[in-house]
């Protein structure tokens, strides 16, 4: 009976080596396939980031800015901007722009 025991263990161990060491993966198609074929888990939306709401509102100087986005806004859609020293189309390259 032990002897019966052991080989049935050791048949088993075995069986489990040769399973563990020889799982067939599955093909790129098969998984495109099974990945494809699967909703997804939670429908979410990705909305884009509201765009800044900036007006010319007579600001004229980088230190009344906020932000390098606000100065380049000013310089591009406001008359009379001093933002621009060296006129390359970057604004307040000393405190925001950098």
């Amino acid at each position: 009976m032990k002897q019966l025991i052991a080989l049935l263990i050791l048949g088993l161990a075995v069986w489990g080596g040769y399973r563990h060491f020889n799982t067939p993966e599955p093909t790129a198609d098969v998984a495109m396939a099974a990945t494809s074929a699967r909703p997804p888990a939670t429908r979410e939306r990705v909305l884009p980031a509201p765009a800044p709401t900036f007006s010319c509102d007579g600001r004229q100087h980088c230190a009344q800015m906020r932000s390098c986005e606000e100065a380049t806004f000013f310089i591009r859609n406001c008359p009379d901007t001093k933002m621009d020293g060296d006129n390359d189309g970057v604004p307040c390259e000393s405190q925001w722009c950098v």
